[in-house]
């Protein structure tokens, strides 16, 4: 395998996300020799027959630690056509959307967005925060893909559980990836702090606690839509930047950081609901749902059709059209 053999980028924030993925693969392949002026450290491997670098960042978190390893990974892999990034972030439930601990959620365009929203990025009116920017929406085939496999949803369930049950039998030091007690999965209230100084919910009031039926349907749920990224963690359920981001299923760290350059789909495990109630204790199970979704979904993908992913003409907002995926016209 050359540099150039490879089309297929995932990109994650931190290595339990990387393992998760790196452990799905459905080979691994030998390390290349590290090219002069790129420190980033590369798993290589294969997926249904896609060959894939893993890339994951340098222990520090954020847009701008995401757009340096993004950068250093397509001038070392040139032939690189489409990207993901991969790992948790925190989800927003609404009435409209059911989310829980657990599920995924995959960016997919809604409205004026096209998939991702900088919500740190704007500025203050008298009529509230208006954001600024625009950020490009996942590459087409990306899309296709993503919309086939929401269809086969419909009357099928996903593969989620079956990819990580897989994944757990290759080594028992995976088995920190394994589903945490659903009961552990507790939403409260909108508004309602975390007690001050309590390492766990214990003593929070459970009045506060909202009500929510069992599913019909076991495992995970796969969500679609606007996910919000900045390099603000979110602790906070009642926080402005929810107030006018109303159609946002998930916060996270890197998107905005990686798709000002290049167009990916980016695929987030809800490790917590970003408020101040969040905990670690279903972070490495929702890298695990994220993986495995990531995984179904490459499995859309024929390995050479990622060779002209992005042929076409796109636009991607403020009067530039993208053309092929590396010419803009402004």
């Amino acid at each position: 395998m050359s540099y150039e053999s490879y089309t297929v980028a995932v990109i994650c924030a931190m290595s339990f996300e990387m393992s998760a993925f790196r452990y799905m693969l459905d080979r691994e392949h030998p390390r290349l020799q590290r090219k002069e002026g790129d420190f980033n450290t590369y798993v290589l491997g294969e997926l249904y027959g896609n060959n894939i670098v893993l890339a994951c960042l340098p222990g520090n978190q954020g847009k701008g630690s995401a757009a340096t390893v993004a950068t250093n990974l397509a001038r070392t892999f040139p032939a690189i056509k489409l990207r993901f990034l991969v790992g948790i972030g925190g989800g927003v439930p609404s009435r409209k959307h059911d989310i829980r601990l657990g599920d995924v959620v995959v960016s997919m365009p809604s409205g004026e967005y096209g998939g991702v929203v900088q919500y740190d990025l704007g500025k203050k009116t008298d009529y509230g925060f208006v954001l600024k920017g625009f950020l490009q929406a996942p590459p087409p085939l990306l899309r296709s893909a993503v919309e086939t496999m929401r269809s086969d949803h419909l009357v099928s369930d996903n593969k989620i559980e079956e990819f990580i049950s897989q994944m757990l039998q290759k080594g028992c030091r995976l088995s920190v990836y394994q589903q945490p007690p659903t009961k552990s999965d507790i939403l409260f209230m909108k508004g309602y702090s975390h007690e001050f100084n309590q390492p766990t919910c214990d003593q929070c009031d459970r009045g506060r606690v909202i009500a929510r039926s069992d599913r019909q349907f076991p495992g995970p749920e796969i969500h679609y839509g606007l996910i919000a990224s900045g390099d603000t963690v979110m602790r906070s359920s009642s926080t402005a930047a929810v107030s006018y981001l109303e159609d946002v299923l998930c916060f996270e760290m890197e998107a905005a950081g990686l798709m000002t350059e290049y167009s990916c789909l980016v695929i987030r495990g809800i490790s917590d609901y970003a408020d101040s109630h969040k905990n670690d204790k279903w972070q490495c199970y929702a890298a695990a749902t994220a993986a495995a979704c990531t995984k179904e979904l490459l499995s859309y993908l024929q390995p050479n059709e990622n060779v002209s992913a992005t042929t076409g003409i796109q636009h991607t907002g403020a009067g530039t059209f993208s053309v092929g995926g590396d010419v803009n016209i402004g």
